[in-house]
């Protein structure tokens, strides 16, 4: 039989288990929250200042924030100023391919031979015609000569004749080829000696056949356009005709321009050119000072509060002589941004500098 006494210990100890068990489980309560606390104190203190002057503010899903004071700014040199507004003609893009010319001197050669072998031909004939008609002459007054000179000057023209007449044939069928190979107006040029021809034998310029993409042609093919070089110069060129023939990979119309010997274009060289199509129309400009590349991607900094700059990306589909891009006023926005407009201040001075300053930044977020 169990005592008052045992009962009334059991119950203590259970009272004091329990106050033991509470006691744990409000610490670790108080232990949660204060881990909590610390993890949101440190997040708010990476979007706080890594350096008085310096602040980087990224949050999921929109462009990091990057404030500069005003003497970090007047340090980086950083400038900015509203898109310049400019009149833009919409292009398309084409395939260039700068030509090999030894083909093209090759027939200038020849043409050169042909002319000279027709010359001489004619001179020939001129002296043989005036020898023939002398001899004639003396013949019917008195018979001076005998027939048989008569008929060997006779011979002579007739043989200078022919010869000329087979110069006149080979004078025309290397003009024929040339034009069949390089146009009308390339081939008359080369037989002519005068320019495009002079200019492209005398490596001033350089030939470029720009073909369309298969489907895509001109009313009338433009008197001007651009290409690209490998280093991302922009190259002016100049219509000179319709090409003869189309580039067999891309099957498209083809034309043919020049292009300054002193380019970049080096013949085989394959190139990214550009024509002029459409209406000329406003556009908003991105000098080339303001744009930034990262990633293979284009980029610009928008000055969106006094100090405070989100970095943009930017299309590149419309690029200008200068280095600059087209931005339309029209153009989509992008991550949530309102589109670029002509109130927008670009950072057209110290734009690389800046995205040294922000990656600077996340370098030190990040340790």
């Amino acid at each position: 039989m169990s005592s008052p006494n045992a009962g009334r210990s059991g119950s203590a100890v259970g009272a004091v288990a329990f106050a033991l068990l509470f006691l744990g489980l409000a610490a670790s309560l108080i232990w949660g929250f204060t881990l909590g606390r610390g993890e949101a104190t440190a997040e708010a203190e990476k979007e706080a200042a890594i350096r008085p002057d310096l602040k980087v503010r990224r949050r999921p899903g929109e462009s990091p924030v990057v404030s500069l004071s005003t003497a970090l700014q007047r340090k980086n040199g950083i400038e900015t100023a509203r898109p310049e507004t400019r009149e833009y003609r919409p292009d398309r893009r084409a395939y260039g391919l700068v030509l090999d010319l030894r083909s093209f001197t090759d027939l200038g050669v020849a043409i050169a031979n042909a002319k000279a072998g027709l010359a001489s031909a004619e001179v020939k004939l001129e002296v043989s015609k005036a020898a023939f008609d002398r001899a004639q002459m003396l013949y019917k007054n008195g018979q001076n000569i005998s027939a048989a000179q008569r008929l060997n000057a006779e011979a002579s023209y007739q043989t200078d004749q022919v010869a000329e007449k087979a110069a006149q044939v080979q004078m025309q069928n290397t003009m024929a080829s040339a034009v069949q190979a390089w146009g009308q107006v390339l081939g008359s040029s080369l037989a002519d000696g005068r320019s495009p021809a002079t200019d492209l034998v005398e490596h001033r310029k350089v030939l470029i056949q720009v073909t369309l993409p298969v489907g895509v042609s001109f009313r009338r093919p433009p008197q001007t356009g651009s290409l690209e070089s490998a280093t991302g110069q922009q190259v002016a060129i100049a219509l000179v005709s319709p090409a003869s023939r189309t580039d067999p990979q891309i099957q498209g119309v083809s034309f043919l321009y020049t292009a300054d010997a002193a380019s970049p274009a080096l013949p085989g060289m394959t190139v990214a050119a550009r024509l002029p199509d459409g209406e000329a129309r406003p556009v908003l400009i991105a000098p080339a000072s303001a744009v930034v590349w990262l990633q293979g991607r284009a980029w610009v900094y928008v000055e969106t509060t006094q100090g405070a700059f989100v970095r943009r990306e930017i299309s590149t589909a419309q690029p200008l002589a200068d280095g600059g891009y087209v931005l339309p006023e029209d153009a989509p926005a992008s991550g949530g941004l309102p589109p670029i407009t002509t109130t927008s201040l670009l950072v057209v001075k110290g734009a690389e500098a800046l995205l040294s300053q922000e990656f600077s930044a996340e370098i030190e977020l990040g340790d």
